[in-house]
């Protein structure tokens, strides 16, 4: 007879951090020793009573808290790999003082073992149940000296300030000047920051005055920040039949009178196929970014999957895809993707346009997927520099700007030799 025995907390734990390791190696960012140190350490569990050890040590998010009448996440313990890569962005030594804004416990206890015996871990959330639960696990985890406090994140902490390091665990609009204001000179923020509609992981260095510039940004996805911070974007329906509607997120882009673009997609659509292939695996992040900085009216195209099965469209990404609104209002295209017809485990890059001047959109669409294809693929990206939102155009670095509420956005993409 044949005995089975269920996995430790700590076996399960241990394969945990391999993995994470392992994801960080893929994408050649290895973990450094403190934060894989960290990991082994912390008993995630604690943070997750009452789940099953095995969903416990997946690398993945877990929802703590939810809005079931809006269909949103109100709060999450964030997937170990995020989690490590945030933690690794921000450097975080002993000694530091740390303000984590968007309480969970799980990262606060992280952060307690990076600073050591000689640093301060402030967690603040602007729900007071997400403080509550969080102030239980973490004592049931024995880290009894954690700050926890009941505040907007827009406005930090700053009874406890100045921070050496301020991490961010909830997707921002855009940077308030208080992050500033407490911060020392040449701290770090690591922000999930949306831009255009999409969000990336900023690293951003401080440099006093209001300027920031991204030693890194990185792929991610987080729950939105709440309070003085909260922001919603335009997000008209192409479609808005249950179960297969399509639309538009409009986030720092144009405004739109959506009957004429309801109207372009049910015409018939003209594909257009650009010289661009990934293999299936390849993520195209980088080219999300690009034609978010080089597209005026600029748009992401979301869709139900029940639409792409109707085949009303054929998007790369159910929860937004790139497009473009053609300059009569009337017409869109939006990035599609095929197995290449002749070379095996390679993909193609197309756009499908919509309305009178859906053809022409369309091979706008392509002409900018192929060159990025020639000139910045593979490279490091974009630069990124944030500015007080009242400095003047002829100050700006060159390059697409985005204004936000305390801050201008500038990206900039040098060309790859």
């Amino acid at each position: 007879m044949t005995s089975t025995s269920t996995p430790s907390a700590n076996s399960l734990r241990e394969a945990m951090v391999r993995e994470v390791v392992a994801n960080r190696a893929h994408v050649g960012v290895p973990l450094s020793p403190a934060v894989e140190k960290a990991l082994a350490q912390v008993p995630r569990e604690a943070f997750l009573p009452g789940l099953d050890l095995k969903e416990v040590y997946t690398d993945q998010a877990v929802v703590t808290k939810r809005d079931n009448k809006r269909g949103v996440a109100l709060s999450s313990v964030s997937a170990p790999t995020v989690i490590a890569l945030m933690l690794d962005r921000a450097d975080i030594r002993p000694g530091h003082r740390v303000l984590e804004v968007g309480s969970g416990g799980y990262n606060a206890a992280l952060i307690r073992e990076l600073v050591g015996a000689d640093g301060q871990v402030t967690s603040i959330d602007i729900d007071a149940e997400v403080i509550d639960r969080a102030h239980r696990c973490l004592v049931g985890a024995g880290y009894t000296d954690v700050h926890l406090g009941v505040a907007d994140g827009e406005y930090g902490f700053a009874d406890r300030a100045p921070f050496d390091r301020i991490i961010i665990t909830a997707g921002a609009w855009d940077v308030p000047a208080a992050w500033a204001e407490q911060l020392v000179p040449g701290g770090r923020l690591v922000v999930p920051e949306r831009i255009r509609g999409l969000t990336r992981c900023l690293t951003l260095e401080h440099h006093g005055q209001g300027l920031w510039s991204a030693m890194a940004q990185d792929m991610c996805g987080f729950v939105r920040i709440t309070g003085a911070g909260e922001h919603w974007e335009q997000m008209p329906y192409l479609n808005d039949t249950d179960g297969q509607r399509v639309g538009l997120r409009l986030e720092d882009g144009p405004d739109v009178d959506v009957r004429p673009l309801r109207e372009a997609l049910i015409q018939e659509p003209t594909t257009v196929w650009a010289e661009v292939l990934i293999a299936y695996d390849e993520a195209t992040d980088a080219q999300d970014l690009w034609l978010a900085t080089v597209i005026d009216d600029w748009a992401l195209l979301t869709a139900d999957p029940g639409a792409v099965k109707a085949r009303i469209v054929k998007p790369t990404w159910n929860h937004g895809t790139p497009a473009i609104i053609a300059a009569d209002g009337a017409s869109f295209a939006y990035r599609t993707l095929r197995r290449h017809p002749d070379l095996e485990n390679r993909w193609q890059f197309g756009a499908i346009g919509h309305g009178p001047s859906g053809p022409d959109a369309a091979q706008q669409l392509c002409a900018l997927m192929e060159e990025w294809d020639r000139h910045h693929r593979g490279g490091p990206g974009p630069d990124i520099t944030l500015v007080p939102a009242h400095t003047p155009d002829d100050q700006l670095p060159s390059g697409r700007v985005v204004n936000k509420r305390h801050t201008r956005m500038v990206l900039h993409w040098a060309t790859t030799p």
